[in-house]
């Protein structure tokens, strides 16, 4: 078998086999492959596509090319979830306690931040003394005493996704849907958990523009989850405004914490429930009116958050700023942004938002930058408010007066302020499952 011959049978819009698919990804891991050569395939499947046996069959050799986690030490059903990634995207903080709460295990792998989206692991350090690299027993353990962990991804899980997404990133690639879902459930898979549900966004801030590709990528990811046994479903959500007020780190993690204690935005609260409903669903906790009550009740009653702090505790975090946000470290400086005129905000990009808050310091452009967890953005007005001229529509918060300018600069470029209010994006399009698309908007 040659390299060769598989560029050329896909370049030509043939369908690859399990065993070329595998020759070329664990050549590639192992160095028998060449960068041009899987750069010479990956183009070759961002200009062709993909089969769904393609894509499922690809999806298992990245899977397989690190630890296949086995959870079966943990005991019940073990449901996790996964974003595609935004701007104030802080809801695994908030559903994955939820859901602990309610009976079912969260065992959770989770990324940094690159770019202008958040991690959920960055977010997590920002609370003094996390320990997010567990051991497998500390990390058994956890969860099974206590219902939930959520740790760093292992650098031995789907070890050929980290090297072709690095590929990827730098041939123009990424934009590919099967390389896409391929990338993301090779990690699902591999973590080990039951049931899956996917959280895609779909807007300014996400990688999806559209919802018909929105629903593509959903559709393909449900089907490779389903092709391997997991019960798996996606929401489609809005990504055209960030979720919540605050962007940035510490930020994040205390508007989490108000959602938990039943006092956060009413946009991100009903996100996060809807998540959270969907889960418990999956982990067969009844239909979607008594799931939705469950974990309403888990919030209502508090112990979403005593869980929450509970997880925290465990890995060694100081729950004295989970429940006084007032605690975690300030950071020097603030600076007010406002409107240069009366009017509706129009538009407000929710990438150069994220943007603007990577340069305060909140977020990292190359994977070796360092964070600043007290930095970031607190938005008074969003899409669809209504402004007076000098008024403040945003708060920056960095440890450096200089970074103000340039911030400032990026969030303008992304607002307009007009005479007419305009018309609301719903906070969930459409949900997909292995039986099709249900639509809400």
């Amino acid at each position: 078998m040659r390299m060769y011959d598989i560029i050329a049978k896909k370049r030509d819009g043939g369908v690859l086999s399990r065993e070329e698919l595998a020759f070329a990804v664990n050549g590639y891991v192992a160095g028998s492959v060449p960068d041009y050569q899987m750069s010479a395939l990956l183009m070759a499947v961002y200009l062709c596509g993909m089969t769904d046996e393609e894509t499922a069959q690809l999806t298992d050799v990245m899977a397989r090319s690190g630890d296949m986690v086995d959870l079966s030490a943990i005991e019940g059903i073990k449901v996790d979830k996964h974003s595609t990634g935004g701007v104030g995207d802080k809801t695994t903080l908030v559903i994955a306690p939820v859901v602990a709460a309610c009976g079912v295990k969260i065992a959770k792998m989770s990324g940094r931040g690159l770019g202008h989206t958040g991690g959920t692991i960055d977010k997590m350090e920002a609370v003094p003394g996390t320990r997010t690299s567990l051991t497998r027993e500390e990390f058994f353990r956890q969860v099974n005493e206590i219902g939930i962990s959520v740790i760093g991804q292992s650098g031995q899980i789907a070890v050929a996704d980290k090297k072709m997404y690095a590929l990827r990133d730098v041939t123009a690639t990424v934009g590919c849907i099967p390389l896409i879902a391929s990338s993301i459930m090779s990690k699902k898979l591999a973590a080990g958990s039951d049931a899956i549900l996917l959280d895609v966004t779909m807007g300014d801030g996400a990688f999806m523009k559209d919802l018909d590709s929105a629903i593509e990528l959903a559709r393909q990811m449900v089907a490779i989850g389903t092709a391997h046994g997991r019960k798996v479903a996606a929401l489609i959500t809005d990504m055209d405004k960030p979720l919540g007020h605050n962007i940035g780190n510490a930020l994040e993690v205390a508007e989490s914490m108000a959602v938990l204690q039943g006092k956060g935005p009413a946009d991100l609260t009903e996100v996060c429930l809807q998540l959270a409903s969907n889960m418990l669903l999956l982990a067969g906790k009844g239909d979607m009116a008594a799931c939705r009550a469950m974990a309403e009740r888990a919030i209502a009653d508090g112990s979403a958050f005593e869980t929450c702090c509970r997880m925290f505790a465990a890995q060694g975090g100081d729950t004295s700023v989970l429940r006084d946000p007032g605690l975690f470290r300030k950071a020097k400086y603030s600076y007010e942004l406002t409107a240069p005129c009366a009017g509706y905000i129009r538009k407000n990009d929710v990438e150069k938002i994220g943007n603007a808050s990577v340069l305060l310091g909140a977020g990292r452009i190359k994977k070796e930058d360092a964070i600043d967890f007290a930095a970031g953005i607190t938005m008074h007005k969003k899409l669809g408010d209504h402004v007076e001229a000098g008024e403040s529509i945003c708060t920056f918060y960095a440890d450096d007066e200089t970074l103000f300018a340039p911030a400032e600069e990026m969030y303008r470029g992304g607002l307009v302020i007009g005479a007419e209010k305009p018309a609301l994006p719903p906070l969930v399009y459409a949900r997909v499952t292995a039986g099709g698309v249900e639509k809400f908007a």
